[in-house]
């Protein structure tokens, strides 16, 4: 029988109860406005086909069948022990000397006779029932899991299916507002989520309930006097549990409010940690970051207490349960004769076998909740009807297609940001067969505009027409069919040039692509490489470089001969050389076509028929080259600006990439290209070899008396079970006797020594559960102060990665560093708790009957096994799957990734066939695990029914044959049962385990970086008459994160300790960054910056920045006082409250930046933009504080608004990240170059 899991099916009720509160709560934040789960458990069945349902049918037959077989077991079970019992008072009877044995038969001297039992043959009755038991409980499990697991799969196939082509008909709108890394997720976890709750789970869940409802029966028909007395002890149990979940509840939520002080300082840290670095906070944050910390770890430690607590009190009351139980229930046996020994097993345990169940079958419910959860959205998804929908035949098709294209008021917001007005009654008209350019500043419509004409949205207000006819009314397929479209980045398909191109046209022919290349000027190119048309261009077209990729797609556009050529940006991404190029290209395609072209270039507008100044939304001129520039408007600023920067490029003959305003997109389309670099860095970021535990250990080191102590209580917990073994074979051994009143006495002893194990596990729980609670907090204490500690002291390009985005490295403080917890205290408890089990049960049989002992030790590894792999079916094959969804996977990452390209080429419906045609191999994966699996669950369900069949036997031969006394028989068989099934519940917690050790991977990952530009080193130059000298030479830098885009290109420029200097220049020219090289936070890839005539990379960084005062575009103040704030100026000493008034009265306290920059006495003084955030009162103001703090002191300023550098001794106007005039305002005024033009137009810089 399983006593085996006995207590620990009590476990695993109360450790169910556990885990589901927290999940709970959160739940019940999140959506308060309507319920997560929208979706009846029977709706997740509502794409099953008749078969599906006949096989579920049958499962759930055989489940049920397969749930009362456990306590069809105890019947037989009952007859056992009263054969044995029958057997051993035959033989106590035999010792009386009044008796003896004639021809098998006992007999008085006289001749009165009774038969003696032949035990070995009832032995072997009884094991061949156990054998029939274990042969139905095999096929059983194997149908009921198979039939499910099959259905499922099936039914699984067809909702991956609707769900992707579904998505693929979906308007752009929509996935504006679904992230595409949502949707990834949706379509491999949340499908596999249904999965689980339709799949093998409810065949399980069927199982054990009936198993619950059999067990009681038994226990009532057999015997209800004690089945009561059970029950009434169990709410006791229950209230146990509930407070237990009640308070871990709220502990946990004490916890993570405390943690989460500490998460919000560390979170406002790394948000600014621009200016903590120029403040030279980063110690003081890590000791404010680690005060916080305190209480979060005083509260995970009464958490561990009260865990402790209640644990111990389970097992209490359980051992107290079991001493009421035996000592009414041997009552009932031996004075009112109500019940036999067998009786009084077949009840406990029935009612055991069913609290037990009950306890297993939550699990399963939590599954379903899951799968509903999940879902919800996948088929609110199914039955959401797109807006615009791409695969609808509705709509007519034109004849003849002139290519007229007229916006009529049109006003449009992107439905993810519905409060910006993006375009604002814009009417433009486009005339057929001529190019019309689209310019202005970013933001300001002109990619909508050219989205609105392929109809990936519909106007607010307003509308586009083509030919004079409304787009909406048009056929889409059709209206996209005549469009062609060049992006600034273009989107390569994973395949061979020749199958990119053709995504333009299904049924063109080689010859076609030839010619489309040939006008694209891709031909040669195609032709030099090794396998010519059919080179594979890499995911995402990544094997080509950015000329080649537009030419590509220039020939896919060209490819469908369309009437309207459009062309975003298309050759803003570019070289010179291959600018000049790609531009060739497009004019020879010009021709004859609609076009319209957005472009930040002159080169590519000159030429162009009509030029449309965009501003805000509107479309505000009009005209030729030559108009636009005598009404010094939109297009004008943007020359001026441009052809500066032009002609100082040729000055200096550099042909390297720069181009201006590398401004991509509007600002959503930008969300494209990032998400789906983001995909493939998170994987890398999951190859991270798990730490030794040795490591782990390394750190918890300081607690070696905490869990000394922790595994001593460890061990005697794990003592218990094979103690309790013991005690029950014993109350049996009692029924044999015949002397009632020594029976009774020795009946006491027993219940007695129960209660005192009782006691005895609620202390030790009690200091395991506090021991390791506390070892483990001030590990993870430790650990959070020490990672913090580590990511202050990164260079700041290290933050510039998204992976370390502040939000994604609060929360590596807040889990990474809890999970490790999981692989030091707890486990390590676990871990001896098992031992300590399995190692005295294998002593005690040994001692008692090693034979028997032997025989069964031969099922252990199977026990075991059995164990192991129920606990590996629990958390399911997921690997495995997700392996097999790879292939399917990439199809629809990369199809969700390009959507706007897809739809534009019209290409949806080639996606979802080879998505489906990608789902058949895990579909034929699936089925044959279905067969796998349900065997395998067969034979863990029946091996116990063995194991018992064959020791009973050859416990029956061994009372008969050595005469070893048959309570020895039930005491060694318990005893190492239980030992099995606590050997595989220890190798089921090894998922924590491992998740434990990546995680601690990870941290040492961080620990172990050593930063470019250290912070917390003293290496490096310090001097003492510190002056303020600075000089850039020729210093080129590009960002670590896009390592495409040249910032400075050459940056030569020098300041003399006490002057001011200004940068003038649109954005993205360099300025900030310059400043940025200054302050090091980030070293120059090539070229020096001196101050003193020292180089910068080896200055002393804590001594560089304490030199240096700023101020920025927007001051960041931390969630302190005032004065907190101004101290926060100098962390290098203690300062008085005095001098915070008197720096605060020279700053006039308009900015606490300002303050703080002066507390320091800086020597050098940044002013990033000081001033454009206020109103032109405190402007004046704030002007004249700076005006003073800039005397004696070196001086750098970077302006927006021209008034704010007048008086600067030198001015440097900037573009394309290098100065291309630089002298006084009066100075540059009279050459009359880009500095004067800005001046007089009174144009913006930016």
């Amino acid at each position: 029988v399983k006593y085996s899991n006995r207590v620990s099916g009590y476990l695993i009720t109360f450790t169910s109860y556990k885990t589901d509160w927290p999940s709970i709560s959160n739940r019940a934040q999140g959506k308060a406005e309507q319920p997560a789960i929208r979706v009846g458990f029977f709706q997740l069945f509502r794409f099953a086909t008749c078969n599906e349902v006949l096989m579920m049918v049958v499962g759930s037959v055989c489940a049920v069948l397969h749930g009362s077989a456990q306590p069809l077991m105890l019947l037989v079970f009952g007859l056992l022990t009263d054969t044995f019992i029958e057997y051993d008072i035959e033989l106590n009877e035999l010792s009386d000397e009044r008796k003896e044995c004639v021809n098998n038969t006992i007999q008085w001297k006289q001749n009165y006779t009774t038969a003696i039992l032949d035990i070995e043959y009832e032995m072997t009755q009884f094991a061949f029932y156990y054998v029939g038991i274990g042969a139905a409980v095999f096929l059983l499990g194997y149908f009921q899991i198979s039939l499910w697991v099959t259905a499922a799969a099936r039914q699984i196939q067809l909702i991956r299916k609707m769900y992707f082509s579904k998505v693929m008909r979906m308007e752009i709108g929509w996935f504006d507002c679904t992230s595409v890394g949502e949707l990834n997720t949706r379509m491999s976890d949340d499908i596999n989520k249904i999965n689980d709750a339709i799949a093998d789970q409810v065949a399980i869940f069927l199982q054990r309930f009936t198993t619950f409802v059999c067990g009681f029966c038994i226990g009532f028909v057999k015997g209800w006097k004690l089945t009561l007395v059970i029950v009434a002890a169990s709410p006791l149990i229950g209230i146990g549990a509930g407070l237990m979940a009640l308070f871990v509840a709220k502990l946990t939520g004490m916890e993570l409010q405390a943690y989460a002080k500490a998460g919000a300082v560390a979170d406002e840290v790394l948000s600014s940690i621009r200016t903590v670095a120029a403040f030279g906070g980063e110690l003081k944050e890590v000791e404010r970051y680690d005060r916080n910390l305190v209480s979060a770890q005083s509260w995970g430690i009464r958490k561990g207490l009260i865990m402790g607590f209640f644990t111990g009190y389970m097992w209490l009351i359980i051992f107290l349960c079991y001493g009421l139980a035996f000592w009414y229930g041997s009552s009932l046996v031996v004075d009112t004769e109500e019940y036999t020994p067998g009786t009084l097993l077949q009840v406990f345990f029935g009612v055991l076998i069913a609290a037990m169940n009950l306890g297993q079958a939550s699990p399963c419910l939590e599954a379903f909740a899951a799968g509903r959860g999940a879902a919800t959205i996948i088929f609110e998804t199914i039955d959401r009807e797109p807006e615009i929908d791409c695969l609808s035949e509705a709509g007519y098709k034109l004849n003849r297609v002139k290519g007229d294209i007229e916006f009529h008021n049109v006003t449009f917001y992107y439905p993810s940001r519905p409060d910006v007005k993006i375009l604002d009654q814009l009417s433009v008209a486009v005339k057929s067969g001529e190019t019309t350019a689209f310019v202005g500043p970013s933001g300001a419509g002109k990619s909508t505009a050219v989205q609105l004409i392929q109809r990936f949205y519909d106007p607010k207000e307003g509308m586009v027409t083509l030919d004079g006819h409304d787009i909406r009314g048009l056929n889409i397929q059709w209206l996209r069919s005549l469009i062609g479209i060049v992006e600034q980045e273009p989107v390569l398909f994973a395949t061979t040039i020749a199958e990119n191109i053709r995504y333009g046209r299904p049924d063109v022919s080689m010859d076609d692509i030839i010619t489309a290349t040939k006008e694209a000027n891709a031909y040669n190119f195609i032709m030099e490489l090794p396998q010519k048309f059919d080179t594979l261009v890499g995911e995402g077209g990544g094997q080509m470089s950015g000329g080649q990729k537009q030419r590509i797609a220039i020939a896919r556009a060209l490819v469908r001969n369309p009437r309207i050529l459009l062309l975003d940006m298309a050759t803003s991404a570019l070289d010179n050389e291959s600018e000049a190029v790609v531009q060739e290209a497009l004019d020879k395609v010009r021709m004859g076509r609609t076009t319209i072209s957005i472009a930040h270039r002159l080169s590519t507008i000159k030429n162009a028929d009509v030029i449309v100044g965009f501003e805000h939304g509107r479309a505000v001129e009009r005209g030729k080259h030559n108009e636009l520039l005598e009404r010094k408007g939109v297009y004008f600023t943007l020359v001026t600006l441009q052809s500066q920067g032009d002609k100082a490029l040729n000055e200096k003959a550099r042909q390297s990439r720069a181009s201006i305003r590398q401004r991509s997109r509007s600002q959503l389309s930008n969300l494209i290209p990032e998400s789906s670099n983001a995909i493939p860095e998170e994987e890398e970021e999951e190859l991270v070899e798990p730490a030794p535990v040795a490591r782990i250990l390394r750190y918890n080191i300081p607690e070696w008396p905490y869990m000394l102590f922790g595994s001593f209580g460890a061990a005697i917990n794990g003592g218990v079970n094979p103690v309790y073994s013991l005690l029950f074979s014993q109350i049996l051994a009692t029924f044999s006797v015949t002397d009632p009143v020594a029976q009774r006495k020795e009946i006491d002893s027993i219940c007695l020594f129960f209660v005192m194990v009782g006691v005895v596990s609620f202390f030790t729980q009690m200091l395991q559960g506090y021991a390791f609670s506390k070892s483990g907090e001030l590990l993870t204490r430790r650990l959070r102060r020490l990672g913090f500690h580590a990511m202050l002291g990164q260079e700041i390009g290290w933050f510039d990665d998204h992976r370390n985005s502040p939000g994604a490295l609060t929360t590596r403080l807040a889990t990474d560093a809890s999970q490790v917890q999981g692989a030091t205290g707890s486990q390590i408890g676990m871990i001896v708790n098992s031992l300590t089990n399995i190692g005295v049960a294998i002593c005690m049989s040994f001692y008692f009957s090693w034979k028997l002992t032997l025989l069964i030790l031969c099922f252990l590894p199977f026990i075991a096994l059995s164990g192991g792999f129920q606990a590996k079916m629990l958390t399911g094959f997921a690997k495995q799957d997700k392996q097999a969804m790879e292939a399917a996977g990439r199809i629809s990452g990369e199809a969700l990734n390009n959507i706007r390209t897809i739809a534009g080429l019209g290409k949806e419906r080639n996606f979802v066939d080879m998505y489906e045609a990608q789902l058949d191999a895990p579909y034929q994966a699936a089925l044959k695990k279905a067969n796998v699996y349900g065997a395998c669950y067969g034979f863990a369900q029946c091996v116990v029914f063995l194991t018992n069949s064959a020791s009973y036997r050859f416990g029956g031969y061994l009372v008969r044959q050595e005469g070893l006394h048959f309570s020895l028989v039930f005491r060694v068989i318990s005893a190492i049962v239980t030992s099995g099934t606590a050997l595989g519940r220890a190798s089921s917690y090894t998922p924590d385990y491992a998740k434990a050790k990546i995680s601690a991977a990870r941290f040492f990952q961080l620990l172990d970086r050593v930063p470019q530009i250290s912070v917390y080193s003293d290496k490096g130059d310090k001097w003492d008459n510190f002056q303020g000298n600075i000089e850039f030479i020729d210093c080129k830098f590009t960002y670590p994160t896009r390592p495409d885009i040249q910032v400075l290109n050459g940056l030569n420029v020098s300041v003399k300790p006490g002057q001011t200097l200004a940068f003038v220049g649109s954005s993205g020219c360099g300025k900030s960054t310059s400043v940025q090289l200054l302050e090091r936070f980030y070293d120059p890839d090539h070229g020096r910056v001196l101050i003193d005539g020292h180089d910068s990379t080896r200055v002393n960084v804590p001594f560089l920045r304490s030199k240096i005062g700023i101020v920025s575009q927007e001051p960041i103040l931390f969630d302190c006082s005032i004065a907190e704030n101004i101290k926060y100026g100098d962390n290098s000493r203690e300062i008085s409250m005095n001098e915070v008034i008197s720096a605060a009265k020279k700053a006039q306290l308009h900015t606490c930046s300002m303050t703080l920059a002066i507390i320091r006495d800086p020597k050098i003084l940044l002013l990033d933009e000081a001033t454009s955030a206020l109103d032109t009162e405190s402007e004046k103001t704030v002007q004249e504080a700076l005006d003073k703090a800039r005397e004696g002191r070196t001086c750098i300023v970077i302006a927006h608004r021209l008034s704010t550098i007048q008086n600067s001794d030198i001015i440097a106007v900037m573009s394309r990240g290098f100065v291309i005039e630089k002298g006084t305002h009066d100075q540059l005024m009279a050459v009359k170059g880009a500095y004067y033009k800005l001046v007089t137009t009174g144009a913006p810089i930016s």
